[in-house]
């Protein structure tokens, strides 16, 4: 019985490779250990048997290798990630930047810095009452007339009347598909309709499903003109029957950011009871600019993000006319939406202070920027105490994220909002009678994502929105009397990418953020390594990989596994793995601006504040010329410098100067300024990561796109796949 249960335990105990080699027929000795020797029976496996094996094989192979591929693709997230948050960290930054750098300007024989004065025009209350109202709306109809613009004969784009009609907004769409530019007088015209209807709205929408029994969200499309098309291609355009609900941030990043809006708005005209449009964080555009620090600093938001560079570009002539009307409808939209008094959707999300009654009262109007305090001279410390929760609440809204911790924290991260636990939602669901949150605001991988015990859902629309086959975007369709959650995910491709693998699209992902990475790290290459010479004493060149750790994220200010990218950024020390060679970060490129030689700290700051420097650039220059005066140029550039606490001679800020004005004429073309930086590599050849212009535009007839869905119920939260489509065009 012993010697029975003992052979049981030794055979079960065999190892595989030797186990396959052992059938109970014929005999063979098995040394047993003290002595014993016992026979087993044994043949060789059958065919089935070797088949079988070699499967199972091949299949834990297969799980490891798409293990590390998806470890490498999240790795290569957080760090696209962490780059995007960075950008808008410095966004809210730059009001601290130009209020500094306008305090510090010498007036000219004028009384005012050049800048601001270069910057100044007609000032707009915040705050209104009726006949202020009455008043602002004379004047934004004095400045647009659109009737003053005549339709030149030869123009074949769209054309629109009101009210508009299904036929009008389908040839819209047709002619936009068609890349055809719909005239700036139509433009005009339909964003004062918009306004129109937009200001007989409240604060928070509410949206029904009593009649359609569905209702459809949209999430972040960020001008992602493909997206909006993949989605009315699947789910069919804006009707009675088939409502709604766009969450913000239709603007910024993409190249479309126009004709998205064109279409939304023209939608809502169409069918303003089905079709809801929320406003996001990034409907922020201030370019009415008053004259004084903060209306100067407030205005230079959206030059950073793509859309007002969009709206010169294509209406270079009414440009100012345009961005002051897109400012002032913004303002207009509604900031939340309740279905059936059931589900909530606004953009960000909520705090431990949000409420429903609040947010009905807000005066959504004065709000032109939501990073600005409501009032005219931006005075924090004058603003009430009602003030005060009003201004809160509108960050909150747009602004937030969820996660996992209790409580309410500051949302560093982005440096906006706050940081919302699971017990914060319990308890505005509990308070309002609510059943769930839907909000969007944060790219997700899969184009969505549950939290908060299935509580709060995050839908991003976008897809491919960091690098092609990044994430995938995705719309919400609820359905049902219950309130059915059914998401659907695609994700856009031109015709040329369609064949692309999964690990080519990962390897390509990954090349792509840690050329980013690498751009940011050469351009703190002199902080890195004062940093590490703190460290490194002896001046040796090396580190222990904890201190390279502690240095990175000190220096670089991103939250990233940099012990996991220790491989691709940085070599080991051949004498030991645990110490590694902080200069070989530097060893494969190099930074260098043609006009500032190789002196690093300079090129180094310039190169790590060009967006900055670009963003002041584009408001000096007012007619799109492209050139800026040197004593400008120079003005600024000192003050960037100052800003930043280095120590640089004059004399070297005016050699640049003077080498940019090739022609000697005293201007600056400063956008062959912003093109002079180049990341070389050791044999000299440009690598310099060439992203996608905002002068180009995807082929909308070339597009593809795969979909899936996936059902899942509020109340049970049970995914499956339902159904799975192969490739259409769109």
């Amino acid at each position: 019985m012993s010697s029975c249960y003992h052979m049981k335990s030794y055979v079960k105990g065999l190892s595989s490779d030797v186990f396959s080699r052992l059938r109970y027929h014929g005999s063979t000795t098995l040394n047993m250990g003290c002595n014993s020797a016992k026979y087993v029976k044994v043949v060789e496996d059958t065919k089935s048997d070797k088949v079988i094996r070699s499967a199972l094989l091949i299949q834990k192979w297969y799980r490891r290798y798409m293990a590390r591929l998806e470890a490498r693709r999240r790795c290569t997230w957080e760090i696209f990630q962490s780059i995007e948050y960075a950008g808008e960290q410095d966004q809210l930054k730059l009001y601290n930047f130009f209020n500094d750098m306008l305090q510090q300007m010498e007036p000219d024989k004028c009384g005012q810095p050049k800048i601001l004065r270069a910057l100044s025009v007609s000032k707009r209350p915040v705050s209104m009452d009726s006949l202020t109202l009455e008043a602002e709306d004379a004047n934004i109809y004095r400045l647009s007339n659109p009737d003053a613009i005549t339709v030149d004969p030869m123009y074949t784009g769209p054309h629109i009347t009101f009210p508009m009609t299904y036929s009008q907004l389908q040839s819209l769409i047709q002619a936009i598909k068609s890349k055809q530019r719909l005239h700036v007088k139509y433009l005009l015209e339909l964003l004062l309709e918009t306004r129109e209807e937009l200001k007989k709205l409240g604060n928070i929408n509410q949206a029904t499903t009593s009649i359609s029994h569905k209702i459809t969200v949209c999430g972040d499309l960020h001008g992602k003109l493909n997206d909006l098309f993949m989605i009315f291609h699947k789910n069919g355009l804006p009707s009675v029957d088939n409502p709604y609900i766009f969450n913000g941030d239709f603007v910024d990043r993409g190249s479309n950011s126009v004709e998205i809006v064109i279409i939304l708005f023209a939608s809502f005209l169409l069918y303003p009871n089905e079709m809801y449009i929320n406003r996001g964080n990034h409907e922020d555009h201030i370019m009415n600019i008053r004259g004084g620090d903060y209306n100067v600093i407030q205005s230079l938001i959206c030059y950073r993000y793509g859309f007002v560079k969009e709206i010169n570009r294509k209406y270079t002539a009414h440009a100012t006319m345009v961005l002051r009307l897109f400012e002032d409808v913004f303002s207009w939209l509604p900031i939340a939406t309740l279905i059936d008094r059931k589900l909530l959707v606004v953009h960000g999300g909520i705090s431990d202070t949000t409420s429903l009654s609040d947010i009905a009262k807000i005066d959504r109007h004065k709000f032109l920027s939501i990073l600005h305090p409501p009032r005219e001279d931006g005075d924090i410390t004058k603003l009430t105490e009602s003030e005060i929760m009003e201004w809160k609440t509108m960050l909150d809204i747009m602004w937030s994220d969820p996660r996992t911790q209790v409580g309410c924290t500051p949302n560093t991260f982005r440096g906006g909002g706050v940081y919302f636990g699971c017990n914060v939602t319990e308890s505005f669901l509990s308070k309002h009678q609510l059943k769930g949150i839907i909000r969007s605001h944060e790219c997700k991988a899969d184009g969505y994502e549950f939290c908060h015990n299935q509580k709060v859902l995050t839908v991003f629309s976008a897809s491919n929105y960091y690098e092609y086959g990044s994430n995938r975007g995705a719309y919400l369709k609820i359905v049902g009397r219950d309130l059915q959650y059914n998401l659907v995910q695609y994700s856009t491709t031109k015709a040329s990418r369609r064949k692309i693998t999964f690990t080519q699209r990962v390897s390509n992902f990954e090349t792509s953020a840690l050329q980013d990475l690498r751009e940011k790290i050469l351009a703190s290459r002199t902080q890195l390594v004062q940093e590490f010479e703190k460290y490194d004493k002896s001046v040796t060149g090396k580190v222990a990989v904890k201190e390279w750790c502690i240095v990175m994220e000190y220096i670089m200010k991103m939250d990233l596994p940099w012990r996991s990218l220790r491989s691709k950024l940085v070599k080991d020390d051949p004498g030991s793995d645990k110490m590694v060679l902080y200069h070989t970060m530097f060893d494969q490129y190099h930074l260098y601006h043609r006009y500032t030689g190789n002196g690093p700290t300079l090129t180094e700051m310039l190169y790590r504040n060009k967006d900055n420097l670009e963003t002041i650039f584009r408001i000096l220059d007012k007619d799109n010329s492209g050139q800026i005066s040197m004593e400008e140029f120079e003005e600024t550039i000192k003050m960037l410098i100052k800003h930043q606490g280095l120590k640089v001679p004059e004399r070297d800020i005016l050699d640049i100067a003077h080498s940019i004005d090739i022609n000697k004429d005293g201007s600056i073309d400063f956008n062959e300024f912003l093109e002079a930086f180049r990341i070389v590599d050791h044999f000299g050849i440009n690598r310099t990561r060439r992203r996608m212009d905002s002068n180009e535009s995807a082929d909308f007839h070339s597009v593809n796109g795969s979909i899936r869905s996936v059902n899942v119920s509020p109340t049970d939260m049970t995914r499956k796949i339902s159904a799975k489509f192969p490739d259409e065009q769109v």
